[in-house]
């Protein structure tokens, strides 16, 4: 009966797996951040061009429309303020993400390290 393999897993071979799993996982860890400014100039960027992109399309939009229906300058204010509201509005929900992704301990740390 002693020819049977053991359903008892070996120790020596789990503790071999798991040395080389953390290799694998500290191998595979994406490095860490360079630095936290350039993170947020990222960030601001971002949030410009999606203002200029939503007055962009809503100048676009209305200008195209006045050329076709022929109410010259009326359709390219509206929609230009629609592309502006619209730019707001992406550049508001951008904000709300970074403040989600910003853990909360960090933003506490930095208001005591300034005061």
């Amino acid at each position: 009966m002693s020819d049977r393999p053991s359903h008892e897993p070996d120790p020596e071979r789990l503790a071999a797996l798991e040395a080389k799993l953390a290799e694998k996982r500290r191998e595979a860890a994406p490095p860490p951040a360079a630095d936290d400014k350039f993170r947020q100039a990222d960030m601001a960027w971002r949030m410009v061009i999606e203002m200029v992109s939503g007055l962009g399309i809503g100048f676009g939009i209305g200008y195209g429309l006045d050329l076709l229906i022929g109410t010259t300058p009326w359709l390219m204010l509206v929609m230009t303020l629609l592309g502006l509201v619209a730019g707001v509005r992406v550049m508001m929900r951008t904000a709300a993400e970074m403040n989600k992704v910003r853990p909360a301990g960090s933003a506490a740390e930095e208001e005591g390290s300034q005061s």
